[in-house]
């Protein structure tokens, strides 16, 4: 007797499990309920219809129920909504939300793929505005673009920076907007720590997006909004995009177990609390394979990889559920960023004993016309060296760099392994020693205790306290610019000036990227300098992470001018 799968919800996860049992089963009975439109579309590429990217809406759909049909024997069924499930007698409740009949199925195996929904705040005054929208699916996507159109719309905002909010507000820019982007938090792109994300602050700035952070959205007037601080900004369309709560309403009235983080809790198989009730995707909870703890994860990656294991537990197939890191990549106008693993915020919130290197080598060959800085940040145990997580943000391909490290991350990698990691190199792709080995052997100098640094985040502190503080740059790059306070001893005339460089208080010292300071640095320790720092990122990273926030706050700056390469 052939098995009846039954699938609640489309997309990465339900789609991916119905094509996966329609592999292991020719004879299988296997049917998609999705209460929408649309059974399979790119949720990811949602907001890239706004700036025209993605020219049609119904670009963004992947499979339509016909070609499930012909091309898998897969009856899809949209428009169809999922009422209820009695575990009991192994059914559910299916209505045609166009014509309201509803009819009882039943089923062998049953999947929940629900998704998540956008968080919409009741408490914020004028939030169920005709102007208010939120993304989810390709119908949200068209009505924004069609009222966009419709009204003229010029004056736009996006609430929330994360994935959806950052790319929402970048293709409201490029189809030519006025933007606001609003996070209530003290940065965007959660993946990343406060010191990285700055990179990011200055790129939406520089493209003429108004940034305001630490400032939550109140009321939505109707040609506005007012945040908490009393702030008014024109608003004649309001996106929200604050994030996603599991979609676990079917799963709670089935009475199956949730999790402590609001997810469906599942087992290794992704089985429920029901052993013929398997659930996927943004609605699960997930583990972190570096912390062990309970976590959501709403990434089409991870969600494709679960389906597929869910599939094959049905089948007797076995399955390997090494849990989830977090990788993700963003582009973000010019620049692309991508993160892996743990942040620093995140080990001082698990308590976990961490260090790290911070980098700016060229992403190629420095003498080839497009080589650009690579900001890259590698966080690792202490004293294990073993690999938690990384950071990166440049113009060029940050992705592959980033999928090196989740690759040893997965691996339970740690520096060694990353410093004689064989990589491919050319002078248009990478360089000889490519910025994944250099932060590896930079990190092994910072664990093993062979020179002092400090990070950007403490440069401010050290100016406004007057420290002692070189500058190793060239007399023709310190006069561009330089901290206020920095003496210039170029590296190659400081063995000539040792008198100026004392011996009795600390001394911190900095180049463009940190290359000729680490070199200084060494060289003055083998000399007997004893307390000698060098500062992470320097005078380049420096300029970074300090831009936003004097632009911000209307600060003074802590040096004569900004560094940009």
């Amino acid at each position: 007797m052939s098995k009846r799968l039954l699938i609640i919800g489309g997309v990465a996860g339900g789609a991916s499990v119905a094509a996966r049992a329609r592999r292991n089963d020719e004879t299988a009975e296997i049917i998609m309920f999705e209460k929408g439109p649309y059974v399979s579309f790119s949720n990811c590429a949602l907001p890239f219809h706004l700036s025209g990217i993605v020219e049609k809406a119904e670009d963004l759909v992947l499979m339509k129920p016909e070609g499930f049909a012909s091309q898998y024997n897969i009856d899809a069924r949209v428009n169809h909504e999922v009422l209820s499930i009695n575990k009991a007698e192994k059914t559910i409740v299916v209505k045609n939300v166009l014509t309201g009949e509803e009819k009882i199925e039943p089923y062998d195996e049953l999947v929940l793929s629900p998704g998540a929904n956008p968080i919409l705040p009741r408490s914020i005054k004028g939030i169920d505005k005709k102007h208010v929208f939120t993304v989810r699916n390709v119908p949200d996507i068209d009505r924004i673009k069609k009222y966009i159109i419709e009204n003229d719309v010029k004056d736009t905002v996006v609430i929330g920076g994360g994935f959806i909010g950052l790319e929402v507000a970048e293709n409201l820019k490029l189809d030519n907007k006025n933007v606001a982007l609003v996070e209530a938090a003290n940065q965007i792109m959660a993946p990343f720590d406060y010191d990285m994300v700055q990179i990011l602050h200055k790129e939406v700035m520089d493209h003429g997006v108004d940034l305001f952070v630490e400032d939550g959205i109140a009321e939505v007037k109707d040609d506005k909004i007012i945040l908490q601080s009393g702030t008014e900004i024109k608003a004649e369309i309001v996106i929200m995009a604050i994030g996603v709560l599991a979609e676990t309403s079917l799963a709670r009235q089935a009475e199956l177990e949730i999790g402590t983080t609001g997810g469906i809790k599942v087992n290794q198989h992704y089985q429920t609390s029901d052993q013929h009730i398997y659930a996927v995707g943004d609605a699960i909870e997930v583990t972190n394979l570096i912390t062990m703890k309970p976590t959501r994860l709403t990434l089409a990656g991870p969600a494709q990889r679960q389906a597929r294991a869910a599939a094959d537990n049905m089948y007797g197939k076995a399955h390997r559920n090494t849990g989830v890191i977090g990788s993700s990549v963003v582009q973000c106008f010019n620049m692309n960023a991508a993160a892996t693993g743990l942040t620093e915020k995140q080990c001082l919130a698990e308590g976990i004993d961490y260090l790290t290197s911070y980098v700016i080598p060229k992403d190629m060959v420095g003498l080839m016309p497009d080589a650009k800085p690579l900001f890259f940040k590698l966080i690792f145990a202490n004293p294990s060296g073993r690999i938690l997580g990384a950071q990166a943000i440049g113009q060029g391909n940050v992705d592959k760099r980033i999928d090196v490290i989740a690759t040893m991350i997965t691996m339970h990698g740690d520096l060694e392994n990353l410093k004689e990691l064989e990589l491919c190199y050319s002078p248009m792709f990478g360089t000889a020693k490519d910025v994944v080995n250099m932060a590896a052997l930079v990190g092994l100098n910072v664990l093993n205790g062979d020179f002092n640094q400090v990070p950007v985040t403490q440069v401010r502190s050290l100016v406004e306290n007057d420290a002692f503080i070189i500058d190793a740059r060239e007399e023709g790059e310190y006069a561009k610019s330089h901290l206020n306070n920095a003496i210039n001893i170029p590296l190659s005339q400081f063995r000539d000036r040792l008198d100026e460089i004392p011996k009795d208080q600390p001394v911190y010292i900095h180049c463009l990227s940190s290359q000729r300071s680490y070199n200084m640095v060494k060289a003055l320790n083998l000399m007997g300098y004893e307390n000698i720092y060098n500062v992470m990122g320097s005078f380049l990273g420096i300029s970074m992470y300090e831009y936003f926030n004097d632009q911000r706050l209307n600060r003074k700056p802590i040096m004569t001018d900004y560094a940009w390469v």
